[in-house]
């Protein structure tokens, strides 16, 4: 889809759809139950080492992402990366002073973004990078995010099922103090 584009914006019954025309582009609903578990704290120490593991590349599919994008020196750098021994990517986030509102917190969509690129790393942990493509996001914002503060952001993945792959995600304080999290569907596209 070309970018700078006028899309349509319609609610309904609690949800929000975003269309191009007839083509459903994205859909939007409040969810009130959602309370997943969360692995132990990453240390902000263990998040540096883990983000020297990263596995991103340069010049990659994914090298230009605002998120964990190599390539771009105007992006969110997030680069997690295994934290040894445990199941759980994880980087050190602080984040720009310009991705905050008026009140000095991240905005929103930020914070989804910085949830959502992570997921991908540990949805593959151990094994080749495949192309998958967020499918479906489940977020919360438990508390503000304060920029200019160091942070960690952690993700684990949770569940295999052919081409779909299921991970979560969270946005911790330097303290391990959640302050936002996911749970991500990605899915591989046939081939």
């Amino acid at each position: 889809m070309p970018l700078a584009r006028p899309l349509e914006v319609a609610s309904a019954d609690g949800s929000v759809q975003v269309a191009d025309g007839e083509a459903l582009i994205a859909e939007a609903e409040r969810v009130d139950d959602f309370d997943p578990s969360v692995p132990e704290p990453v240390s902000v120490e263990e998040a540096r080492r883990a983000s020297g593991r990263y596995r991103g590349d340069r010049g990659g599919q994914f090298s230009r992402c605002f998120v964990c994008g190599l390539d771009r020196e105007d992006g969110l750098g997030v680069f997690a990366g295994e934290v040894a021994g445990r199941d759980v990517v994880a980087s050190p986030w602080t984040p720009p002073q310009w991705t905050g509102d008026r009140s000095g917190q991240v905005r929103p969509e930020l914070v989804w973004a910085v949830l959502d690129c992570p997921t991908y790393f540990a949805a593959y942990m151990r094994e080749e990078l495949a192309v998958a493509f967020l499918a479906r996001m489940t977020a919360s914002l438990v508390a503000p995010v304060p920029a200019g503060e160091e942070h960690v952001v952690i993700a684990w993945p949770i569940e295999v099922d052919g081409r779909k792959r299921l991970a979560g995600s969270a946005v911790l304080a330097a303290d391990g103090e959640i302050r936002a999290l996911a749970h991500v569907l990605l899915v591989e596209p046939r081939t």
